[in-house]
Parts: C-alpha cells; structure tokens; sequence
C-alpha cells in the first residue's frame, strides 16, 4: 500500500527485513516487535495476531465517524445550522488530522499500550516526566472509561428511537435506557473475554458493513429524500440555541465532530497486539482518519442537503434527529428501521472495541504502578493471554456509571460526556512535549514515520487546536442553563485530578517512576 506524504516530509522505512518476516509468530510479534519491547523495557504479554486490515477494521469501526455524525445531529443543528455543522466538521478534521500525524509518529517511536503517558515519559524534561506522566495516565483512564459507558449509552438511545418509530406508544423510562447500556457491555465484555481470539476476523466482517451500510444510507437519501438548494445549505448559519451570536453558536458546535474524530489514540493501545507495530501502527492511524474524515464530510453534506425542516428534525419524537430524517425520507417505518439498525450495530460494535481499548490502557497504567490494586489490574491470565481483571473492572465501571442514569440521564451524560474533555487534553499535553523536545533541538528517538522539518510547525498548531478545543468541551449547550442544563463537566474533571493528584502524594510518587525508568538504553 502506498503512503501519502500530505505535505510534510516523511521517513518511510520498510516494515522488516527478511529475518524478521520468517520469525513473524502471534506470541513474540516480528524481531522489529521483540526489539521495541526490549528497548521498552516490558515483557511480552499478550497475543500478537492483529494487522494491518484487522487494526484499520479496529479504529474505522471504533470512530465510526459517519454513523456518530448522523447520531450526534441535534448538537450543530442547534449551534450553527447547516452552514456551520459543514465549516466546522471541515476544520475540526483539519485540526484532529494534525493531532493525528502528531501521534502517530510518537506511537512508530514507542509503540506500547501505554500511549499518552508512555510518550510523555520519554519526552518530557526529566525532572518533570513522573508528574506529568503520571497525570496524563490518569486522564487516559478517566477518557476511556467513562467513553464505554457513553458509547452504550449512545447505542441504547438509538434502540429507543427505533422501539418509538415502530411503537409510538412506548413512553422511555430511564431504568429502560440503564438496562440497555448494561445489555451493550456485556454483549461486549462477551467479545472481549470468551471470542477475543476471533476479534480480528470481527473487525474485518464489521469493516465491510461499515462501508455498505455508508451506501446505502447515502443512496437511499439521495434517491429519496427532498433536496434543499445548496445555496441554502452552505450559507445557513443559524443561532437556534440563543447565544445571540452566531459566530459563538458555530464554534459550539464542532463538539459534534471532535466527537465523532476522536479516538485516533484507539489503535495506539492494541499496539502490543499488532504485528510489526512501528510500521504498521502509524499508518493504520493516518488512514483511518482520512477515510472516516472523508466518509463522514460526505454523509453530513447529504444529511444537511436533505434535511428538511430543521424545528421537525430537532424536535422529533424519537429524540433521534437522523431516525426522523430517514423516515421522512423513505415514508416508511420498515425502510426507516433498517437503515437505522445498521448504524445501531456500528454503535455496539464500536462499544465491544471501546472495552478492548479500556482495559489494555487500563492493564498499561497498573503494570507500571499508576493505579491502586495495579497488581490485580496487571494480571494477564495464563492461556487467554487477556488482561482480564482490567476487562471486567472496566465491565464493573460501566455498570456502576449506568446506574447513575436512574436517578438523573443528566448527571450520567455530564460524567459520560467528560470523557472527551479528558481525552482531548491528554493529546496536548503528549505533544507538547514532542513540541518542546523539537524547539529544544534535542535527540528524538528513531521512527519508522517521521514528520522531519515540518514536525515542529504540526506539534505547534496541534496544540493549539487542542486548546481551542477542550475550551469549548466545557461549554453548556444552551447559554444561561439552569443547574439541570449546566455542563458540569469542569467541575467532575476538577475532582477527579484532584484525586489522582491526592493519591499520587500520599501513595503512587513512591511506587510509580514512570516507563521512561524502564528503558533498556543499550536495546
């Protein structure tokens, strides 16, 4: 597969010379794989046996960005309109490609399941690494788990939607959606625990119903549904939440596709799973951004195209607008159901690959003592060659999160929500000190997927889109909320470093060093 260069100048180093792909084995990886490992400092643990058509299938369907973009519709069509969800998801992908590259060529630097926090470890100043890496661990661990309980949550909104399409009658009770995102998890701990070995081959399947599911839906829309001239289309930037300003009102309303773009870190924590990590993983991630970018652009201009009424959409009594626009498109609940039942298995699905991405973060951070009870956190079970114990904390955590949804969805969605906040701001700080380690002129490490020259102008503006962008994930939706509207989300990000932090001065500073402390430098 060729590789394109996008404007900056790359490294491109083949993937193993001969040896190494005659000693390919799914225990030991690729001599390339025993090399970073050695390098790294951590004994191989679990099973190689993804490559690069399995971890691509993996990050596609995991960002599912054409789907989440249909999902997440009421958020641009209340801040912005047609004209600014279009502007906004063509600069949030530019902003989230940069972040994008910036990762990769760390992840070809150091591929391990670690991630974020590894990499900070290694290119942070010394004197400040087990700090920070150590904070950027615990943002990894609040973004990730926290991100399979919205995932859920998300998946079972839509099943809701459909049971109203096809029962108007039905009246959703909050223990129903809790039952729902319980039923998503466990369908999705079942995949990661007793089918995990067939995972790879899942991806692939899922890959294919993720492109035909993109056609058939695109084409059904533009056969069917009435058009709007595009001139109304692109020039409609509406303030229908109230801000009073438009221009605030399109800015609010990328957290629609930050959302739907985010999780280019996903593949980064299977990397300890996947053949020839340093060549193939980088690719994987670049590719995988600029076809969901692209699958998900066209998707929304269709959507946006034929849209319809906007107050009919927002106001729907599915409270999906996506499911309203496909019935008033097709005219039928049948045609309607089906559609949509393509994108609520591309939700669960991508909810089984959340689970998997959680728990070999979540095994990550303990195996290097960032966590309470990391011991049982880094277990790896003899013959399943799994992080189990991580597995089913994350499987606990999901459920104790559900059962907020009982008592208030706003409190749940506020702490579900949060991850992206979380996310968002380990991506700054990691490369930021890839930024910092370029404008100080320092050594970097060999990498199989190098920016060069430009590396320090797409670190530079990276951050700073990753600031503009975790400002405006602690935005209300509606401006003057009341305390049931408020985005609480600063406040539960406030409490929960707060308590990494505690603990990290009463206990983890005397057991945690950082991976950067493991390094065999003579690898």
């Amino acid at each position: 597969m060729s590789f394109p260069k996008a404007g900056f100048e790359a490294e491109l180093i083949q993937p193993c010379d001969n040896e190494s792909q005659q000693n390919v084995s799914e225990k030991k990886g690729t001599a390339n794989d025993q090399k970073d490992m050695l390098r790294m400092g951590k004994q191989q643990e679990l099973r190689r046996n993804f490559g690069l058509v399995s971890i691509f299938g993996y990050s596609m369907i995991l960002m599912a960005t054409w789907e989440n973009t249909l999902t997440t519709l009421f958020i641009p069509l209340t801040n912005g309109g047609p004209g600014g969800a279009i502007v906004m998801f063509l600069v949030t992908a530019v902003g989230m490609g940069l972040v994008v590259v910036s990762m990769a060529e760390m992840a070809s630097m150091a591929p391990t399941s670690g991630g974020q926090y590894h990499w900070v470890s290694e290119f942070a100043p010394p004197k400040h690494q087990q700090f920070i890496s150590y904070l950027v661990g615990w943002l990894c661990v609040l973004g990730w788990q926290t991100g399979v309980a919205s995932l859920a949550f998300l998946s079972g909104g839509q099943i809701q939607g459909l049971i109203i399409l096809n029962n108007p009658s039905y009246i959703p009770e909050r223990w129903h959606g809790t039952l729902l995102i319980i039923a998503v998890a466990t369908f999705s701990i079942i995949f990661n625990t007793l089918l995990a070995r067939k995972l790879p081959l899942v991806e692939g399947i899922v890959l294919v119903l993720h492109i035909f599911g993109f056609f058939a839906v695109l084409v059904t829309m533009w056969i069917l549904a009435p058009r709007t001239p595009a001139n109304e289309v692109f020039a409609a930037f509406q303030d229908n939440a109230g801000w009073g300003s438009i221009g605030l009102s399109v800015l609010l309303g990328q957290l629609a596709p930050i959302f739907t773009l985010l999780g280019s870190d996903a593949a980064t924590h299977m990397s300890e799973e996947l053949q020839d990590a340093s060549y193939t993983l980088p690719r994987a991630m670049i590719w995988t951004a600029i076809t969901n970018s692209a699958l998900g652009f066209v998707m929304l201009v269709t959507f946006m195209i034929c849209l319809g009424d906007v107050e009919s959409v927002i106001t729907t009594p599915t409270a999906q607008p996506h499911i309203q626009v496909l019935y008033n498109a097709t005219q039928s609940v049948a045609g309607a159901t089906v559609l949509s039942v393509v994108i609520v298995i591309m939700a669960i699905f991508g909810c089984v690959n959340m689970v998997a991405t959680c728990s070999r973060q979540l095994y990550a951070f303990a195996r290097d003592n960032g966590l309470p009870f990391s011991k049982f956190l880094a277990r790896v079970s003899p013959g399943w060659d799994l992080p189990l114990n991580s597995t089913f904390v994350t499987f606990g955590i999901t459920v104790a999160l559900s059962l907020i949804n009982i008592g208030s969805t706003v409190a749940f969605n506020t702490i579900a929500s949060m991850g992206t906040a979380a996310i968002l701001s380990s991506y700054a700080i990691s490369i930021s000190c890839m930024f910092l380690k370029r404008w100080r002129k320092e050594e970097l490490l060999p990498s199989k997927f190098a920016l060069g020259r430009c590396g320090i102008w797409v670190n530079g503006m990276a951050v700073l889109w990753l600031i503009n962008a975790i400002i405006f994930a602690f935005f209300p939706t509606y401006p003057h909320p009341t305390p049931d509207l408020f985005n609480w989300n600063i406040l539960i990000y406030g409490v929960v470093v707060s308590v990494s932090l505690a603990y990290f001065y009463a206990r983890a500073r005397k057991v945690y060093v950082g991976p950067v402390q493991y390094l065999n430098k003579g690898a």
